[in-house]
């Protein structure tokens, strides 16, 4: 039986020697089959760990949260016939607020061993680099759209990191950053500490946390940016 190597990817355009180690890249030239969120960029992300590889000898199942569990199921179909299998997500860590957690649990059902390889995670680079609790905090995923239930959860979050003493992580797709920042500005207590870390391991990458207080006074354009936010009531 084969193995599950759960492959991470860079954060964005940056340098993949950069943050991916080369013990990642040997043992990926290794494998011919990958389940993947977007074939395309798959395909780039491999071919740019490694120019010499052949992408066309390799096979590649498409998964997203719309794919199947029958289907999804049949993709280790080759790990039982003795092959290595790779997740790759679009970005980070394969199984942390991605599809490819329901492949890791299929696979654990079958007995096959589960390898999660050293890469960049936007959730722990940011609490390492926040000044907040790193012993308890809590990754929350995405927080509403609309605006009244987005103020709602904004509040919601802020009493429980102050009730718990725990940092609350969340994300927001790149494009609504700037309004999710004009209501956690102008929803949070003055002197709740957020922080915003935007491009990590980017050569742009800014992370800066302060007070709401000190936000209101001027915040950056991180519109359509890839960014993750904490805050610690």
């Amino acid at each position: 039986m084969g193995n599950l190597y759960l492959i991470p990817t860079t954060l964005g355009e940056s340098d993949t020697a950069r943050v991916i180690p080369s013990e990642v890249s040997a043992i990926v030239r290794e494998i011919k089959y990958f389940i993947v969120e977007n074939i395309r960029t798959a395909r780039r992300y491999l071919r740019k760990m490694d120019p010499t590889l052949n992408i066309d000898d390799l096979q590649f199942f498409e998964l997203n949260q719309h794919t199947d569990s029958q289907v999804t199921a049949a993709y280790l179909n080759p790990v039982l016939e003795g092959f290595d299998v790779g997740i790759i997500s679009e970005a980070g860590c394969p199984g942390i607020a991605d599809p490819g957690a329901e492949v890791v649990k299929q696979a654990h059902t079958k007995q096959i061993r589960v390898i999660p390889l050293v890469g960049p995670s936007s959730i722990l680079l940011s609490l390492m680099a926040s000044g907040m609790n790193g012993q308890n905090f809590a990754f929350i995923g995405y927080i509403p759209v609309k605006p009244a239930e987005r103020v709602k959860a904004i509040r919601e979050i802020e009493k429980r990191s102050g009730v718990e003493k725990q940092t609350q992580i969340f994300i927001e797709a790149p494009y609504r950053n700037t309004q999710l920042i004009k209501d956690l500005v102008n929803t949070l207590n003055d002197q709740t500490r957020l922080c915003i870390a935007c491009d990590i391991t980017l050569d742009t990458e800014y992370i800066k946390t302060q007070t709401v207080a000190q936000w209101k006074k001027g915040v950056p354009d991180f519109n359509k940016r890839p960014a993750i936010f904490l805050i610690q009531g």
